[in-house]
């Protein structure tokens, strides 16, 4: 009987001096992540455009790709890495998947995003999110990062109204609000300022994911006389690039351009090996503002309830290199309009009619 209660004293030491060491290496493999200062993961959530979507997604997709190798940080946890949303019932789920995941900063991608951001930020205090073309008020755990499109669009109506041949030139817009708003009335300005005399035909196609009707109001407006159409309308401006190819299918002479958004879209112009029919594209510099909000929050800035916003003199917004479609007489001039812009001679209306 000794034998059997020494034997079981014996054991429940060794137990307790094995817990008791196993606690020891758990608090200091702790210490030693929260005093590594270099120790720091970002995270994404996609809207239900994907990864590759050419646009927003994948741009601030970029930014963080090179954020992450540029720190020496790999892809999955304690890296960077990204959950793509199928339907707008993942938002959620995927934003407090990553936030569970312990990722220090988590981008949330499109103002599809904001209600999820808005729901999920109240439930996750310690959290840090930044949301990208959209606006979170009253929550100190989110970022918001806006672009001052209207800019850029500026320079591309600019652009629009001194290569015309016609003199008319078009607008399609997705979904009429502030934001595509800002793209509407940047182009209206740059173009009256460059031609007074241009006419701008302006449609708005009330949904961001219908090519088919894209290529409707593409079709009426070259047929109408306008010769270069700008879309800030997603996947519906898709319809304006297959409209204009096909036009320039039919005649290689046919003078039918088509201006790109969020993304240089000079690849979805391709005709041929020779042709191409984007003139230029509007481009939003999400790569850019994603690595930066990345290094400040990394340095200990994160700019918790804020509202960031990129314009040209941050290189957040600018037009892509027409491959010279444009002239250099109108690049000269497109040029002089940006200098005008950053040093805040020309004041470049946000919202259309102002």
């Amino acid at each position: 009987m000794k034998k059997r209660k020494i034997g079981l004293a014996l054991s429940a030491l060794l137990a307790s001096g094995t817990l008791l060491a196993a606690c020891g290496s758990n608090n200091e493999t702790e210490t030693k992540k929260g005093d590594d200062k270099n120790s720091f993961s970002v995270g994404m959530v996609t809207d239900i455009g994907g990864i590759d979507d050419k646009s927003f997604n994948q741009s601030t997709w970029e930014g963080i790709e090179k954020f992450g190798k540029d720190n020496g940080l790999s892809k999955g946890n304690g890296g960077y890495d990204y959950l793509q949303s199928a339907a707008e019932s993942d938002y959620n789920t995927n934003l407090n998947s990553l936030i569970r995941r312990n990722f220090d900063l988590v981008y949330a991608v499109g103002f599809n995003l904001h209600d999820s951001v808005v729901e999920v930020a109240k439930q996750q205090k310690d959290a840090k999110i930044a949301i990208i073309d959209s606006v979170v008020e009253g929550q100190d755990n989110v970022a918001s990062i806006m672009f001052r499109a209207n800019e850029a669009s500026y320079l591309a109506g600019a652009a629009a109204a001194l290569q015309s041949k016609t003199g008319k030139i078009g607008f399609i817009g997705g979904m009429e609000g502030d934001i595509i708003g800002g793209f509407e009335a940047g182009y209206v300005a740059g173009a009256k300022a460059a031609n007074p005399k241009v006419k701008v035909d302006v449609q708005y196609a009330g949904t961001f994911g219908d090519a088919a009707k894209g290529q409707t109001i593409a079709k009426r407006m070259y047929d109408s006389g306008s010769d270069i159409i700008f879309h800030a309308a997603g996947g519906t401006g898709n319809g304006l690039f297959t409209e204009a190819k096909e036009r320039k299918k039919k005649d290689p002479k046919a003078d039918v351009w088509v201006i790109g958004v969020d993304r240089d879209q000079y690849d979805e112009g391709k005709v041929d090996d020779k042709t191409n029919v984007t003139l230029t594209s509007v481009l939003k510099r999400v790569d850019i503002a994603a690595e930066d909000v990345s290094k400040q929050t990394k340095d200990g800035k994160f700019p918790g309830g804020k509202l960031i916003t990129f314009g040209l003199k941050d290189n957040g917004v600018d037009l892509a290199d027409s491959h010279g479609a444009i002239t250099a007489d109108t690049q000269k001039k497109i040029d002089e309009y940006k200098a005008k812009i950053i040093s805040g001679e020309i004041k470049v209306p946000e919202k259309p009619g102002k």
